[in-house]
C-alpha cells in the first residue's frame, strides 16, 4: 500500500483519517500491533458493519459474538484439528499425484519450452480443498469454473479492497464510487450460488440418508467416510437464536473456506516456487535434504517425512515472510476506550492493521529483500538444526502471514501442511529451471492477495 507507507513515513507508526464526523485508524508499526492484537485481543476483535450487511455470514466477517465463536469452534474441532486433518491425507495424495503427472506430461509435450504452472497449482489444490468441504470428488472442468467464480469474487473484493479501510465513508458515497464492483460481486456471488447449492442439497439429503441408516460420524470415520466441511455445519445450532444455519449462510462459509484454502496458499506456492527457480542453490539445498530423508526409489515425498525436514519448513516461512499475501487484515471496531503506548483509541474506534511490511523490517531482518531460508534455522540444545518460531505472534510480531491474536486464521497448520507438502514434491519430482535467456520475473502486484503480475514460467525436467 504506497499511499499508507508515505503516510506513515511522515506521520509515524499510527494515523487518523477523517472524513466528516467519521474517523479510521491505520497502525503499521509491529510493537503497537502486538499490543492491539494479542495483549488487548479482547478489546480489538470486533469488526466493523459491512457496506451490505453481510457480516454474519462468515467466520472472518462476523461479528465478535455467540455466533462467530460457535463457527470457528466448528470449523477448528472437527476439521481442522490435527486428527481430523490427517484423516484429510488421502485426498492431499492424489490431488499432489494429479498436479505432479499433469506437468510431467506437459514437460515431456513442451520440450524445451517452459511450462506455466500457475493453473495446474490452482487444480490441484482446488481438488484438495473441494473434497474436504463437500465430501466429494467433482470433475476438473466443475473444479476449474469454482475456482475462477471464486477469482472473480477475489479480484472483484481486491478493486474495492480501500473500501474496507476507508470504512468510515459515508455509504452513499461508496456505492457511487464503487458500486459497479460492488455489482461484480453480487453477479459472481449469484452464480457460486447456482453451483454451491446443488452440492449442499446432495450433503443434506446424504446426511438424513445415514442418520436414518443410525450412522454415527465415529462409524463413518472408521468407514473411511470422513465427514466434510459442509456435513459438520449442517449440524450446527446457532446458541442466540436456536436455528440451523440457512442458505446464504452455507454457501458463504463454503466459499471461505476455499477462498482461504486455495487461492493465498496458491499465491505463496507460486512465490515460493519462483524463489527456488531464481535462486538454484536453494533448491540443490532443499532437494539434497529430501533425498536424505525419503526412501530409494520413492516416488513422492509423504506428509509422514515432513517433520525431518527443517530446511523444507525454513524455505516455506521465508515465504510467508518475503511475499506476505495479504497487506493488511480486516478492519477491527473496539469495544471499549484503550490507550496503546500513548495514544488514546475511543470506543467503536475502527483500526486497520498495515501488516504487510512488518516482515521485511530491516530493524529485525537483516537484508530483508533478500530470500534467505537459513534466517529461520537455529542449533537447539541438542546440536541439531530445527525450526524455533512463533508463527502465530504470541511472543512478538515478527511477521503476520495468518494474523494474530484471537482472530488468527484458524488454518494456518493446514496451510503450513500443504505448502511443505507441494513444495516438497515438485522439488522433488522436477528441477526448475528458468526460461533460457531470462531473469525470473518477480513484480509483484495487489490485487486480493500480493501476487506475480507475470505467472510463473519455468523448465521443468523430471527427476526420474
Amino acid at each position: 500500500m504506497p499511499v499508507f507507507r508515505c503516510l506513515h513515513a511522515k506521520f509515524g507508526p499510527i494515523i487518523t483519517l477523517r472524513f466528516g464526523s467519521s474517523s479510521a485508524i491505520f497502525i503499521s508499526d509491529r510493537f503497537l500491533a502486538h499490543q492491539a492484537l494479542v495483549k488487548e485481543g479482547a478489546l480489538f476483535s470486533d469488526r466493523a458493519p459491512s457496506f451490505d450487511g453481510t457480516n454474519q455470514r462468515q467466520i472472518s466477517t462476523a461479528f465478535y459474538g455467540e455466533k462467530w465463536k460457535s463457527l470457528r469452534r466448528n470449523l477448528t474441532i472437527e476439521i481442522l484439528q490435527r486428527s481430523r486433518m490427517k484423516s484429510y491425507s488421502l485426498p492431499r495424495k492424489w490431488s499432489i499425484e494429479l498436479l505432479l503427472r499433469n506437468l510431467k506430461l506437459q514437460s515431456i509435450n513442451s520440450g524445451d519450452q517452459p511450462v506455466g504452472v500457475l493453473e495446474h497449482f490452482k487444480l490441484s489444490m482446488f481438488s484438495a480443498l473441494v473434497f474436504m468441504c463437500f465430501g466429494k470428488k467433482l470433475e476438473d472442468n466443475t473444479i476449474m469454473e469454482i475456482s475462477d467464480i471464486i477469482h472473480r469474487l477475489m479480484s472483484s473484493f481486491g478493486k474495492v479492497s480501500m473500501i474496507y479501510m476507508i470504512s468510515f465513508w459515508p455509504k452513499i458515497l461508496t456505492k457511487f464510487l464503487f458500486g459497479r464492483f460492488f455489482d461484480e460481486v453480487f453477479r459472481a456471488g449469484q452464480r457460486q450460488r447456482e453451483m454451491f447449492l446443488p452440492i449442499i442439497e446432495e450433503r443434506k439429503r446424504l446426511k438424513e440418508e445415514r442418520s436414518r441408516n443410525g450412522d454415527k460420524d465415529h462409524q463413518l470415520i472408521e468407514s473411511n467416510i470422513v465427514p466434510a466441511y459442509v456435513d459438520t455445519l449442517l449440524d450446527i445450532k446457532l446458541p442466540e437464536e436456536n436455528r440451523s444455519l440457512n442458505d446464504d449462510e452455507l454457501v458463504n462459509l463454503s466459499s471461505e473456506f476455499l477462498i482461504g484454502g486455495t487461492h493465498f496458499i496458491t499465491s505463496t506456492l507460486q512465490w515460493i516456487m519462483a524463489s527456488l527457480v531464481k535462486n538454484p542453490h536453494i533448491q540443490e539445498k532443499l532437494f539434497n535434504e529430501i533425498k536424505g530423508v525419503v526412501g530409494k526409489g520413492e516416488e513422492m515425498v509423504k506428509e509422514d517425512d515432513l517433520p525431518r525436514m527443517p530446511y523444507l519448513k525454513a524455505v516455506i516461512l521465508e515465504g510467508l515472510r518475503r511475499y506476505p499475501v495479504a497487506s493488511f487484515l480486516l478492519p477491527r471496531k473496539v469495544t471499549e476506550d484503550v490507550v496503546l503506548n500513548g495514544y488514546k483509541i475511543p470506543k467503536n474506534g475502527i483500526v486497520n492493521f498495515l501488516t504487510g511490511d512488518i516482515g521485511k523490517d530491516p530493524e529485525v531482518w537483516e537484508d530483508p529483500l533478500a530470500f534467505k531460508p537459513e534466517r529461520f534455522l537455529m542449533n537447539d540444545e541438542n546440536d541439531n538444526r530445527g525450526i524455533m518460531f512463533d508463527i502465530k505472534g504470541n511472543r512478538e510480531l515478527k511477521m503476520v502471514p495468518f494474523g494474530a491474536g484471537r482472530r488468527s486464521c484458524p488454518g494456518y497448520a493446514l496451510a503450513l501442511v500443504l505448502l511443505e507438502l507441494y513444495v516438497a514434491n515438485l522439488v522433488w519430482s522436477f528441477e526448475w529451471q528458468p526460461v533460457d535467456g531470462q531473469e525470473v520475473d518477480m513484480e509483484e502486484i495487489q490485487e486480493y492477495a500480493l501476487t506475480m503480475k507475470n505467472p510463473l514460467k519455468a523448465k521443468l525436467v523430471p527427476r526420474f
